[in-house]
């Protein structure tokens, strides 16, 4: 049912499920059992999950068909279903949220459940408000915010891969037209520029991503490059293409004809 989530030698997971000999360190030592992270704990190994809820709500987790109503039920294909099936296995555990690491440090984050479950509904050929859905998800705290840490991924009991459908929900957005945010151009200079020379030149990465005449954000990046000076990590001013950069271009077209 999920409602025993929590963590156990610091990772989420169900207490109901994890057996005692599986969680037993390496060498031995204690159990250490906490409560799920990223929630206000009320009390012992309970946690507020309000906010979990709330962020639930905000994606309108509901059908919003268009046309008049059907006189039994809406229909959708039986593959439609099936590929659907693995997002409705979630449990509402919280144990995706309890490690996000995003949701760490930002609570405006919708975080992995919410997201998985604004998936669901965009992806229901039943549903008709995929452009408004996707408007309000590409805004900030929305799919892309998620740094693609797969923390969720791990912990999630019924395999649902929230990020997977993260990932998903921006390229639909693209696809939908919104393609004006930050994480959108960024998204677009990587590939671009990987398809171009082989490797990603991140000296022009975010030029790419926030402008050329965007000096705010450009100057604030200052420090980062200050710092892989120092440490003898900075990108080579001149990016150079790989040897044998067209196979790679040849994978960005198979890819690309295959969408």
């Amino acid at each position: 049912c999920g409602s025993c989530a929590m963590r156990i030698n610091g990772q989420a997971g169900l207490a109901c499920n994890t057996k005692m000999s599986d969680a037993l360190p390496r060498g031995g030592g204690p159990i250490t059992i906490e409560p799920a992270g990223n929630m206000e704990v009320i009390k012992d190994l309970v946690v507020d999950f309000q906010p979990f809820w709330d962020k639930i709500r905000a994606v309108e987790p509901w059908l919003q068909p268009e046309g008049p109503e059907p006189e039994t039920e809406y229909l959708a294909p039986n593959e439609a279903m099936l590929h659907e099936a693995g997002v409705m296995a979630c449990i509402m555990c919280g144990a995706c949220v309890s490690d996000c690491t995003v949701l760490a440090i930002d609570s405006n984050f919708l975080g992995p459940a919410a997201l998985a479950k604004a998936y669901r509904f965009v992806v229901d050929p039943r549903d008709a408000a995929d452009v408004s859905r996707l408007g309000k998800l590409n805004e900030y705290g929305g799919v892309w915010d998620c740094t693609r840490c797969m923390a969720c991924v791990e912990v999630c009991p019924k395999g649902v891969a929230p990020m997977d459908r993260i990932m998903t929900l921006r390229d639909k957005a693209m696809e939908a037209g919104f393609t004006n945010t930050y994480g959108a151009r960024h998204a677009t200079a990587f590939s671009e520029l990987v398809e171009h020379s082989g490797t990603l030149d991140e000296l022009r990465l975010p030029i790419k991503t926030f402008g050329m005449f965007n000096i705010k954000k450009l100057l604030g990046l200052l420090p980062v490059g200050i710092r892989a000076q120092m440490a003898g990590k900075r990108p080579p001013i001149f990016h150079k293409k790989i040897p044998g950069v067209q196979n790679v271009r040849r994978l960005f077209e198979k890819a690309e004809s295959r969408r």
